[in-house]
This record gives structure tokens, C-alpha cells and sequence, in this order.
């Protein structure tokens, strides 16, 4: 039998379109006016991940992205730094493979947090499933140049396992474009995390609408 996805105290989130950050990818832009161009176009969930700021200019930067998404009722997602995410009161943390570990991290951040956790082998999940995560980012999906350092990709195939092994939403993330979204929903993903297909975009607001029409596509497939 499959465990719950997650405990009831905790309300649900979509996790259709999730943007994952990158101020070098934003070129001339700033970082503030594409996340809030993604939000506008249909991104729901924003991840924080900038792994060249500091401690002092990441926080600053989680209070303005805090201040931009609360209206839209958006949560903020750290990457890594549990920390940062208990500093500014944001939603929750992303947490990768050889971050803190979930139950402290549960712990720290409390009940009601929202907690992801990278996966890249069937084995991640396996482990993973006697604790209290809420979503698996399903890792790389696809080659990437945002995830340089993971050697070997899921493809659709893998995904395809990862959603036979558990219950809990998988967010798949890694090479994933308007070309292939639609796609990787059909082979089992939640949702799409993406960097580049909006941060580097010429457009990030038709951008995020054209992802999330793709993902809806994929959900409507499988229905």
C-alpha cells in the first residue's frame, strides 16, 4: 500500500509550474520583474536558488521575493538554506541529497512547511518515503547545464518508475521546455520545474503560459 502523499494538517499545493531562480539567467533583468512576470503567466510555486549570494544578500532577496509573492498567495521555497527560509518566514525549503536531513529540517521549520526533497535514483525515493516530505524533485529529468554536476538523467522512462514507486507529488525538473513539458507530465510528473525556460526567456510572462498550457495538456491526457 502506498503511504499518504502527505499529512492532512498541510494543505494541498499546485505544483504544475514551479519556477526555480537564477539571476544570471535573467540577464539584464531583474530577477524581481521576471518571477513577477512568471507569477502573472501562471508560475505557482517559486524556488529560491542562488548558490553564489550570501547569507546577507540571499535573505535580503527572500524578503523582496516574500513581499512580491504574498498578494498572489505564492509560496516562496528555499533552496538548501533552512536557515534563510526560517529568517524571512518563507513557505518552505528545497532540500538536495546532501543537505540537512528532512526530519531536522521538519523539525526547525515546523508543521505546516513545505518541504521538498531532490531525488536521483529510485533508491532516494525509496529511502525517502518513511519520512514527512511533501513533494519529490524527480532530478535531472533530462541533460542540463543547471544541474551540470548529476552524471545521469531519468528520462521519461525513469519518471515513469519514480511515479509507480510513490504516491507523494513528483515535481520534474532538468532540460524541460515548452517542446518536452507536456510530455513529461503524460510520463507521470506533478508538474515542471523550470530554470532557463523562463529566467532566460525573451518573454517570461508567454513563457510561464505557454509551459503551464503544456502541463495542463499532459494532465488532461492522462485523465
Amino acid at each position: 500500500m502506498r503511504p499518504s502523499a502527505r499529512p492532512p494538517a498541510r494543505p494541498p499545493f499546485d505544483f504544475s509550474l514551479y519556477l526555480v531562480t537564477d539571476q544570471q539567467l535573467c540577464g539584464e533583468n531583474s530577477l524581481l520583474d521576471v518571477v513577477g512576470l512568471a507569477v502573472r503567466g501562471g508560475a505557482q510555486v517559486v524556488q529560491l536558488r542562488e548558490k553564489r549570494l550570501g547569507m546577507r544578500a540571499l535573505v535580503d532577496l527572500a524578503r523582496a521575493l516574500c513581499g512580491l509573492l504574498e498578494p498572489f498567495g505564492i509560496p516562496l521555497i528555499i533552496n538548501d538554506r533552512v536557515d534563510a527560509a526560517l529568517a524571512v518566514g518563507a513557505a518552505g525549503a528545497h532540500l538536495g541529497q546532501s543537505d540537512m536531513p528532512v526530519d531536522l529540517a521538519r523539525l526547525l521549520l515546523g508543521p505546516q512547511a513545505i518541504i521538498g526533497l531532490s531525488v536521483e535514483r529510485l533508491e532516494h525515493i525509496r529511502e525517502a518515503e518513511r519520512h514527512d516530505v511533501d513533494y519529490y524533485g524527480v532530478s535531472p529529468i533530462f541533460p542540463t547545464g543547471t544541474k551540470a554536476e548529476l552524471v545521469n538523467a531519468w528520462g521519461l522512462g525513469g519518471l515513469a518508475a519514480a511515479r509507480r514507486a510513490t504516491a507523494r507529488p513528483l515535481v520534474a525538473i532538468g532540460g524541460i521546455g515548452i517542446d518536452n513539458a507536456e510530455a513529461v507530465v503524460r510520463a507521470g510528473a506533478d508538474g515542471v520545474a523550470v530554470v532557463s525556460a523562463i529566467c532566460a526567456a525573451p518573454d517570461p510572462l508567454k513563457a510561464a503560459e505557454d509551459l503551464l498550457r503544456a502541463v495542463r495538456q499532459g494532465k488532461n491526457a492522462v485523465q
